[in-house]
Parts: structure tokens; sequence; C-alpha cells
């Protein structure tokens, strides 16, 4: 009889498979006391966005698990845990139950992570407006750059400037651009209506003169939120937490230089992540931060 795996086993095969890069970077600069609750928190919200990417086939499915994983959310901080749970919401709980503080870093990933797959999961098929597009990067940014600093460097004071989140607004804008032709096709439209209408194109003029002019704008926004989001970084006293905010700022960056070589005519796949040149540079970016770092203590 073949033994149930661990909540700590089945997260770690989940990221292995999801993702080997984010895998092996965690090993390098998440705590080590925290590796195990990183691969949970990666684990689990790569197994709910599978279920309504994937598996789910109608908006009522969506709905009912979506549904089901938030009240599961909310039990799990009220420190009532059902009997009824799947492997995969194993996971949660024992990533809920680990959390180390009240209102921490932790909780902030996980329930700004969830409003956004929520938010996905009722607005399949839908134009989305300007406000809604605003809170969309907004809460992703809160959701991605609170678990970094949680899982890295935890119990450090971090500064809470102005800035602060400006790095991952400007990822979460370019991953927006990245995958705007395939998320489309998907159903899910990242281009606001009110734009569209003012312009009088449709999600699908791509190649027209007012989407480019669009997607200009945007990533010049990236753009400024990537220089004010590196003067945060440079803040910040942990090392292993700013390396990883300027590899981050790197990925997404080589896309940004490739959209504008392009002419701002969006492509349907971006291989910039996969170029060993992309990953030469990281390497290098991670030598000469310690550097940087070192001599300005």
């Amino acid at each position: 009889m073949r033994l149930k795996k661990s909540s700590a086993e089945l997260a770690q095969s989940i990221t292995w498979t999801g993702s080997k890069q984010t895998y092996c970077t965690a090993r390098l600069i998440v705590d080590k006391d925290l590796v195990e609750d990183f691969y949970r928190a990666y684990a689990y919200f790569r197994w709910i966005d599978d279920i309504i990417d994937i598996t789910a086939k109608t908006d009522g499915e969506r709905i009912t698990f979506t549904q089901r994983q938030k009240e599961l959310i909310d039990s799990l901080y009220e420190k009532k845990k059902p009997f009824d749970l799947t492997p995969e919401e194993n996971i949660l709980a024992d990533l809920i139950e680990n959390d180390r503080g009240d209102d921490s870093g932790l909780q902030s990933f996980i329930r700004n992570m969830f409003a956004i797959i929520e938010f996905d999961a009722n607005r399949k098929g839908r134009l989305i407006n300007e406000a809604e597009l605003s809170w969309y990067l907004e809460s992703l940014a809160k959701s991605v750059t609170d678990g970094l600093q949680y899982f890295i460097g935890n119990g450090h004071l971090y500064p809470s400037g102005e800035h602060k989140y400006s790095a991952a607004i400007a990822a979460h804008i370019t991953h927006l651009l990245r995958d705007m032709l395939p998320d489309t096709q998907d159903g899910f439209i990242n281009i606001p209506d009110e734009y569209l209408d003012t312009h009088h194109i449709t999600h699908d003029d791509v190649g027209s003169n007012a989407y480019r002019t669009w997607v200009r704008n945007r990533v010049q926004l990236a753009r400024d939120n990537f220089r004010l989001g590196k003067l945060y970084l440079d803040e910040l006293d942990v090392l292993r937490t700013k390396i990883a905010g300027y590899w981050y700022c790197t990925r997404f960056e080589s896309v940004l230089d490739t959209v504008e070589k392009d002419d701002y005519q969006l492509r349907s796949e971006y291989e910039e992540r996969r170029k060993i040149s992309t990953w030469l540079k990281i390497a290098w970016l991670g030598i000469y931060i310690t550097f940087k770092h070192t001599l300005s203590r």
C-alpha cells in the first residue's frame, strides 16, 4: 500500500513540475526554515490556477470552486479546519497553520493572490475597465512583494516607502503585455473598455495604431515603475531580497526591450526568459548587486 504524500512532499512535487526555476531559486534565496512553506504557497496557487484555467469547464464550476477556496481560507485563519480537505487543500491548511504572525506578509500574499484568481474566474469573456485593471495590478504587486518579504528575511523590518510596490507593478504590467494575445484567445481581455470605446477599436485590433499606442504607453509606465522600484530595492538591507527583486525586474525588462524593438506590435509568445543571454545577465547582476551591497556596508 502506497503511503499518502505529506503536504510538504506534494508541494515540492507540484513546484518542481510547475517551475524548476522557481524550485531552485527558492533553495538559493528563501529563508532555509521557510523553503517548505514557500513551496506550499506556490503549489497551492498553481493548483487552483490550473483548476480554474483547465479543469473547470463551466462558469458554474469555476464559481463553486473559488467560493469553496474563499471559505476555506477564512475558516483556516479563524483556526477552524474542515475535515473534508483534498490533499491540495491540506497544503494550504499547513501553510496557514505555520503563519508567523497576525496580519503577516503571508496572509497578504494569500488573500491578495486569491482575490486576483477569484476575479479572473468571474471575468472570462467580458471586458475589463480602467479601475479594475488598476486594482488588479496593485493587488498582484502587493501579494508578490509582501510574500517575498515574508519568505526572505522573515522578521526583518522592511521599509514601507512610497515605491515599495513599484517594481512588482511594473513586472505585472509587462506580464500582461507578454501574455496579451494568448490571454485574449482564452477570453481574458486586458485592455480597458474605455480605451476601446474612445478609439473605436476592438480587443482584436492588435495591429491598429490606437492599440499599439496603448501598448507604448503601458511600456513607458512599466519603465517608470521599474526605475522607481529599483530606488526602493537599493534601500534594502537584506541582500537576498535585493537580488531577488533585481532578478525579477530583469526577466521582465527583457520583454519590454523586445516589445519596443517590434514597434509595439505584440507577439503571441516571448522567448526572452529562455534565452541564454537573459540568464547570463541575471547571473552577472547577482554578482554586481552583491559587490555593490557589500561596498555600501
